[in-house]
């Protein structure tokens, strides 16, 4: 890993040497003495809790001017400090932001304003939780000695900011073993997309699962007709031992942070397009209307930054995009997702690989690519601080029409990784 780091550093060092190389040297001269304005370097701007004032606006603008800076990154941010006059997002607060394009225009500055308050994901207070980030949950009920009528009420699942829907019921056999998991707690995070890992480990044969630890595909069976909206299942139970498994999702409650309370709310669906077209029209698209003439002249970005808000591995979508991209119908098969073994050890980890495959190509697509097309559409650029998320690094960057990285003074080589990957993208 570190010589490929130093390759990294190294290739990109060269292409460095060979572009000032082919520069004509009276121009690369020139340039240093006096840089051109595409080469004016630019700064964070960060709001404290809505105090904010026109005559600060201008201070600040001019003070940069001044110094040569090129344009700003705006966040607003909640760090302690008293809460201003100016909410985010409410009237008086766009009026700043407004006032803010004006005179960078007048000041030949540039702004970049970051998608939500705070400094990372996308949310706000005007995400529902239907348009939130979503996570598989589930109840279980065991039932021993079936081949009668059952009649009982299944608990319903873990219901964070009292949402909850249902997906499914499903009843499969008990296993043999029925403590045994494929992996410890962490793995099964990890594993089923409960958590932004995606280098998970993959291998050509698998270890197999105890015997009769492994459920059977072919005997887990849809059942949902049966329930109904209450939880009350009314089920012809076939002979044997029974696990009953309602399945729903939920929001993760994940929100942007550290953000001012006005403007601070659940993290939207990053599988959905749906819910990444209703985050955009909550500020960006209020903001590019206000400032009309201005868009794309002085205000020019808009920014996501880094991944702090966890994962999610369901949208309300998820199934049919599941079917359309990987071929077949995951359903029957979620019963993965907790912890048990499928058919075998190597089949499940296969679907799981596939689990995770598909929330990587929907964030990559639905979020990244789909707020790309709006940023664009409106007339503005689109930066993003690529790393961290639940998906392949590089072509989430690749969404980008300016990858971003970030370095760190602490570590040895520790986080050069964050640019040597966004360098070579």
């Amino acid at each position: 890993m570190k010589s490929m780091k130093n390759l990294l550093v190294g290739f990109s060092l060269l292409l460095a040497a060979a572009r000032l190389a082919a520069a004509p040297a009276p121009d690369l001269a020139n340039g240093f003495v006096s840089p051109p304005p595409d080469a004016r370097p630019w700064v964070y701007w960060f709001w404290l809790n809505g105090n904010i004032t026109k005559e600060g606006i201008t201070a600040d603008l001019e003070a940069m001017q001044r110094a040569g800076i090129g344009g700003v990154l705006i966040m607003e941010v909640d760090q302690g400090a008293p809460l201003g006059k100016e909410a985010f997002g409410s009237a008086g607060w766009r009026g700043m932001f407004k006032f803010v394009c004006s005179e960078a225009a007048r000041l030949g500055l540039e702004v970049n304003m970051n998608n939500d308050a705070g400094w990372c994901g996308s949310g706000g207070p005007w995400i529902k939780p239907e348009q939130s980030m979503q996570k598989l949950v589930w109840s279980e009920a065991r039932v021993a000695q079936g081949g009668r009528r059952l009649e009982l009420r299944l608990s319903r699942p873990l219901a964070v900011r009292d949402y909850y829907e249902d997906i499914a019921v499903l009843a499969f056999p008990t296993p043999g073993d029925p403590a045994w998991r494929i992996g410890n707690p962490k793995d099964i995070q990890a594993k089923t997309a409960c958590t932004p890992v995606n280098n998970q480990p993959t291998r050509i044969q698998w270890p197999a699962a105890p015997a009769g630890a492994a459920v059977p595909r072919a005997k887990i069976l849809d059942i949902s007709s049966r329930m109904d909206k209450d939880g009350r299942l009314v089920w012809d139970a076939p002979a044997g031992d029974w696990t009953i498994m309602r399945l729903g999702h939920t929001t993760t409650g994940k929100d942007n942070h550290p953000a001012p309370e006005a403007g601070r709310g659940l993290e939207c669906d990053k599988l959905s397009k749906a819910a990444t077209d209703a985050f955009f029209e909550g500020l960006m698209a209020k903001l590019c209307a206000d400032n009309g003439p201005l868009v794309g002249k002085a205000l020019v970005t808009t920014h996501i930054d880094s991944w702090e808000v966890g994962s999610g591995n369901w949208s309300p979508e998820f199934r049919a995009d599941f079917k359309r991209l990987r071929g077949y119908d995951p359903l029957p098969l979620l019963v993965a997702v907790t912890g048990r073994a499928v058919e075998s050890r190597e089949f499940t980890e296969r679907f799981l690989w596939d689990l995770r495959r598909t929330v990587s190509e929907l964030v990559i697509a639905n979020y990244a690519g789909e707020f790309r097309k709006l940023a664009n559409e409106h007339g503005l650029k689109l930066s993003i601080e690529a790393y961290g998320a639940p998906c392949d690094d590089l072509t989430y960057a690749g969404q980008a029409d300016e990858p971003m990285g970030e370095f760190w003074s602490w570590g040895r080589f520790g986080a050069a990784a964050t640019c040597t990957r966004i360098m070579i993208s």
